[in-house]
C-alpha cells in the first residue's frame, strides 16, 4: 500500500511523493529527495511542522507537547517526521520549495488539439509524454513555454488529474504572445514544454455544500474538479458527491458560453449537481442578464456554511468580495483566484 502525498510549498510549488504504508511523511520525503526542514526527527523541535489541510493520519504519542501542543493538533497541525499517513493528504509546508532542495516539475507533451470555441476562448489539448509524472491537484495551473519566444503563460487544468491528455481553457487575447500562436502557427505534432503544478486554489474535501462561480475561461479549474468528483462518484471511493454543488457561470457574450456540455454530463452524473449561466450583454435573449453577484439566491448561500470557489477576471472577483461583504455573507471557507492576461493567477484562501 501507497499513498500520494501533495506537499504545497508556501512559494506556490506542489510537489507528490509516495509513502509507504508506516512510513512518516518526513523519510518518504528524504527519501525521493525533498529535504524537509527538520532537525531533530524525533518529535522534539517542531522544526518540522506543517498543516494537513485533507487526508487520514496517525500522529502517535512520541512527541512534545513543546514541538506540537493539543491546540495545534486539533487546528491540522503536524509534524511530519510522527506523521503516518493512512491515506492520501494534502500538507501545507510553511517554507519556500528551493530551501527544501526541491523544485517545480518539468514535463514535454505533444500538440493535440487546438479548437477556437468562441471568440473569446480556445481549447488546448496536450498529449503528454509521460502522464503518471503529472500529478496536480484539481484547480492548480501550470506554466507552458510559448513556441518560437522566451515566454511562458500560466493556465488552469481543465482535464482531471491522472488523464494523458491535459486540456485547457485559454482565452483568446488579441496580440496575445500565446493568442498569437495558436491562431497562427499552432499545429498538431508541435512539442511543448511545461512547468508545475504550481497554486493553492484547489478542491479541499467535500464537507458541506459547495457554490463554485466562473468567469469566463475562470471554467477550467472547475471542469477539472467536477470531472475528479465524477470519477470518485463513478469507483465509490467517496462520498463527497451527495452534498449539494452549485456552479453559477458568467460570461460577457451569449457565444462565449462555452463546454456547456460537459456541465450537462456532470450535472447527469452527479445528481446534486446544479449549474446556471449568466450573460453580461444588455441585448442577450438569455434567461439570466447581469452579473454572477446577481444571481446568488439564498437557497445556494445556505446561510452562510459553504464553501466558495471562485474564479475569473480581477473585476469579478473583486465584485463579489464586495457583494459578500456588503451582504455580511461570510463563508466557512473561501477560495479564490483571479487571472489577468500574461500573469499566472493570483490565489487567496
Amino acid at each position: 500500500m501507497s499513498y500520494t502525498i501533495a506537499l504545497n510549498f508556501e512559494d506556490g510549488v506542489t510537489r507528490f511523493i509516495g509513502c509507504k504504508e508506516g512510513e512518516t511523511v518526513l523519510d518518504a520525503a528524504y527519501r525521493q529527495k525533498v529535504n524537509l526542514p527538520m532537525d531533530c526527527s524525533d518529535g522534539v523541535c517542531g522544526t518540522c511542522k506543517g498543516h494537513c489541510e485533507q487526508g487520514e493520519f496517525d500522529m502517535g504519542d512520541e512527541y512534545l507537547e513543546e514541538a506540537l501542543s493539543d491546540e495545534e493538533a486539533a487546528e491540522g497541525q503536524v509534524l511530519t517526521c510522527q506523521m503516518v499517513p493512512s491515506s492520501d493528504c494534502v500538507i501545507q509546508v510553511p517554507v519556500a520549495s528551493s530551501l527544501c532542495k526541491t523544485a517545480v516539475g518539468k514535463l514535454e507533451g505533444t500538440l493535440a488539439v487546438v479548437e477556437q470555441l468562441s471568440e473569446d476562448s480556445i481549447e488546448l489539448a496536450v498529449d503528454l509524454d509521460d502522464e503518471a509524472a503529472l500529478a496536480f491537484l484539481p484547480g492548480q495551473y501550470i506554466h507552458i513555454d510559448v513556441p518560437g519566444s522566451e515566454a511562458h503563460r500560466s493556465y488552469s487544468f481543465s482535464s482531471k488529474p491522472g488523464d494523458q491528455r491535459a486540456t485547457f481553457l485559454i482565452r483568446n487575447i488579441p496580440n496575445g504572445v500565446m493568442s498569437g500562436y495558436l491562431t497562427e502557427r499552432a499545429k498538431v505534432g508541435d512539442r511543448l514544454s511545461l512547468t508545475g503544478p504550481m497554486g493553492s486554489f484547489y478542491l479541499r474535501e467535500v464537507m458541506r455544500p459547495v457554490l463554485m462561480l466562473a468567469g469566463g475561461t475562470g471554467l477550467a479549474p472547475f471542469l477539472s474538479m467536477l470531472e475528479l468528483l465524477v470519477q470518485k462518484k463513478a469507483e465509490g471511493s467517496s462520498s463527497e458527491h451527495e452534498q449539494p454543488i452549485h456552479l453559477i457561470y458568467g460570461v460577457n457574450k451569449d457565444d462565449h458560453l462555452v463546454k456547456v456540455d460537459a456541465l450537462e454530463h456532470v450535472a447527469k452524473e452527479l445528481p446534486n449537481f446544479s449549474y446556471s449561466t449568466v450573460v453580461v450583454d444588455e441585448a442577450s435573449e438569455h434567461p439570466r442578464k447581469g452579473y454572477v453577484t446577481h444571481h446568488m439566491d439564498a437557497e445556494v448561500l445556505h446561510d452562510g456554511d459553504i464553501d466558495v470557489y471562485l474564479c475569473g477576471p480581477p473585476p469579478m472577483v473583486d465584485a463579489v468580495l464586495k457583494h459578500f461583504d456588503n451582504e455580511g455573507i461570510v463563508p466557512q471557507s473561501f477560495h479564490y483566484e483571479k487571472f489577468t492576461p500574461n500573469q499566472a493567477p493570483k490565489e487567496a484562501s
